[in-house]
């Protein structure tokens, strides 16, 4: 009678003992999330979920409530809880200091709640995490007035703390390695690089092929020894400073009327005002023309080894197949390319070259008998179909009154030259056509430029001073 009954604690006092901070201690660990904000009407605890949601682990936790809650219903009706006579209604840790779900979990004892929670899946990463923190938890509390009941509620809440932790964790580890796994795959990874690699592999064949046109095209100084030799080297042969001089004088010499060369065959006087279309910026004349294809006819019976068999119309032939009204006029050209007068049939040879003048520009027409096609070649790009047909009813027409043979032009071909040498300037249209006639009389690609047009004018001019062309 003299003793004292111990009052034992009841749930409600087991909330205050918990809420309640003791001096010196930190405060329980509680999972760390975003900034937010708190809802504070009506004393809303769906904040909470709400802002794990957001940070992608509300689904998992609320799965977890929601077993929990049903565990807690079923073992609420066992006799076994009627016969301990134990209530508890509430374990609410506070917002504040966990951030953690509202659980709500009745007729459930310490140590019954604490087999409840060492249940739920992922239990191995679970105790892992929880092992390093939940010895320092117990220390932290070992002095509550609460004494050994407390401090064991305080562990299991600690443990219930550090496993929603784990959850938040885990979820985000999840969510990485689907971002990870979201990435393209590898063989798409490895067709991209590929690519790369085909785009870089192309346009180095690109330059490689450049590379090697610019040295087959400019291998003029490597093989200045074998000049005599080598054909290709010839159309580019330097002047000596002999020649320059003599070259200078003659372009720009003041006695404009002198006469510096005449060529008896044709009749041609060549004065130095004539001479002087040759001068950088001039355009060339007739006379000029005229005399420098007469020469690469000549070039021909000197060295019928190296050039083609060819005939060289004067710049008056096509005028003249064509009469002024346009119309096509064999009889007017008729005894042009008579036997006695040419020594050979113009069917007998290899190309037959055909300056054409369209008011203020240069074109050259071939009739190429080896290779069965008629060529425009044009400096400026340009095409006149209305020529080739001019000049293939020509050859029709001059092949059946000379050899009498009728020529099958069916299989023959039109070609406009693609890939010319164009001009950049306005006043080498001239140049150009009598420097395709030489190329291509010699059975050369036309491998020059604009940049070579210099050179041309002064070794043009210096070939007419001495009547020979090179």
């Amino acid at each position: 009678m003299g003793l004292v009954q111990e009052k034992k604690p009841t749930a409600q006092s087991f909330i205050l003992s918990t809420s309640t901070k003791p001096r010196g201690l930190p405060p329980l660990p509680r999972t760390v999330h975003g900034p937010q904000r708190n809802l504070k009407f009506f004393g809303s605890v769906n904040s909470v979920k709400k802002s794990q949601a957001a940070i992608g682990m509300g689904s998992l936790q609320s799965r977890v409530d929601d077993w929990i809650r049903r565990k807690a219903t079923r073992v609420e009706g066992s006799n076994s809880m009627r016969k301990t006579g134990v209530d508890v209604n509430v374990i609410d840790v506070d917002s504040d200091q966990s951030q953690s779900s509202d659980m709500r979990i009745e007729g459930l004892r310490i140590e019954e709640y604490k087999r409840l929670v060492e249940g739920l899946d992922d239990k191995s990463v679970v105790s892992d995490w929880a092992s390093r923190d939940v010895h320092l938890q117990e220390s932290k509390v070992v002095n509550s007035p609460l004494g050994s009941s407390s401090s064991a509620a305080v562990s299991d809440l600690s443990v219930l703390t550090q496993k929603t932790n784990v959850v938040g964790k885990m979820v985000d580890v999840v969510l990485v390695n689907d971002a990870v796994e979201r990435r393209s795959p590898a063989y798409k990874r490895l067709q991209e690089s590929s690519k790369r690699w085909d785009l870089k592999s192309s346009s180095l064949d690109l330059e490689i092929r450049l590379a090697e046109e610019k040295i087959s095209t400019f291998k003029l100084k490597d093989q200045a020894e074998d000049a005599d030799e080598d054909v290709a080297y010839e159309p580019f042969v330097p002047l000596t400073d002999v020649e320059e001089d003599c070259v200078s004088d003659a372009l720009f010499g003041s006695n404009r009327q002198e006469v510096l060369v005449v060529h008896d065959s044709l009749n041609i006087e060549i004065t130095r005002e004539v001479l002087q279309c040759l001068r950088p910026g001039g355009w060339l004349n007739d006379e000029v023309i005229n005399l420098y294809l007469e020469l690469l006819k000549e070039r021909e019976k000197r060295s019928p080894q190296k050039i083609l068999k060819c005939h060289f119309f004067n710049t008056f032939f096509y005028k003249k197949l064509i009469n002024e009204r346009k119309d096509y006029d064999y009889k007017a050209v008729r005894r042009w390319t008579a036997q006695k007068k040419i020594g050979y049939s113009l069917i007998d040879c290899d190309k037959i070259f055909v300056p054409i003048h369209k008011d203020i520009h240069w074109c050259l027409a071939v009739v190429n008998i080896k290779d069965e096609k008629f060529q425009y070649l044009d400096s400026l790009g340009g095409m006149d179909s209305q020529a080739l047909k001019v000049l293939a009813r020509y050859f029709v027409d001059e092949v059946k009154d000379k050899s009498d043979r009728a020529v099958n032009l069916s299989s023959w071909k039109q070609e406009f030259v693609d890939g010319l040498p164009q001009q950049r300037c306005g006043w080498d249209c001239g140049m150009f056509m009598i420097k395709y006639a030489d190329f291509y009389s010699r059975g050369l690609t036309l491998c020059f430029n604009q940049e070579h047009m210099p050179y041309f004018r002064k070794r043009t001019a210096k070939e007419i001073l001495r009547l020979r062309a090179e």
